[in-house]
């Protein structure tokens, strides 16, 4: 299985980190769970900067859409080209004002006008047919082969760790792995 995971979805994977870290960590994530991005609000600056940004750990968020507006924000970030980890950190920060709006849409519109994307690309991304099977194949992969049935989920050197993660439960699993 842990090899299976290696394996990039039809997106590819994003990866941040030095592809020579001892320790690789794979988080399935849907743009509109709140422990999502509560992990990526308190938790997830410290992983990057303690373990990411000193090539001890590669990270992935994989897409794990749980309703229709999160597939939007994701197909949005992907839209987004390089700028994917700064839209996702955006939705994540702004979802009680779009995801659990009554016109989400509206929210994402409005939101993802900041960062500079023009209208006419915000439709096309949205109305790009491929783009949205795509992410719904990496959510069908994550399902069928890997068990993720709820977000996060988490994948640290191929072991499933389901649930939001503190820093501190992380520190705890990565010390081991980080040992040698």
């Amino acid at each position: 299985k842990s090899e299976e995971l290696k394996i990039a979805g039809p997106l590819g994977d994003a990866w941040l980190g030095s592809e020579d870290a001892k320790v690789t960590v794979i988080e399935y994530a849907s743009m509109t769970c709140s422990h999502c991005a509560h992990f990526h609000e308190a938790t997830y600056p410290t992983l990057k900067s303690k373990y990411i940004d000193t090539g001890k750990v590669r990270f992935t968020l994989r897409e794990f859409p749980l309703n229709p507006p999160a597939v939007a924000g994701f197909m949005l970030a992907r839209c987004s080209g390089d700028k994917r980890e700064a839209m996702i950190g955006l939705l994540f920060a702004q979802q009680k004002n779009w995801a659990f709006s009554d016109k989400p849409l509206q929210g994402l519109t409005a939101l993802v006008r900041q960062t500079g994307m023009s209208q006419e690309k915000f439709d096309a991304c949205l109305q790009d047919k491929e783009l949205y099977a795509k992410v719904n194949q990496v959510f069908e992969k994550a399902s069928k082969q890997f068990r993720v049935d709820s977000t996060p989920t988490f994948f640290i050197n191929g072991e499933r760790v389901p649930g939001a993660i503190s820093i501190e439960e992380l520190d705890k699993k990565l010390a081991p792995l980080l040992k040698s």
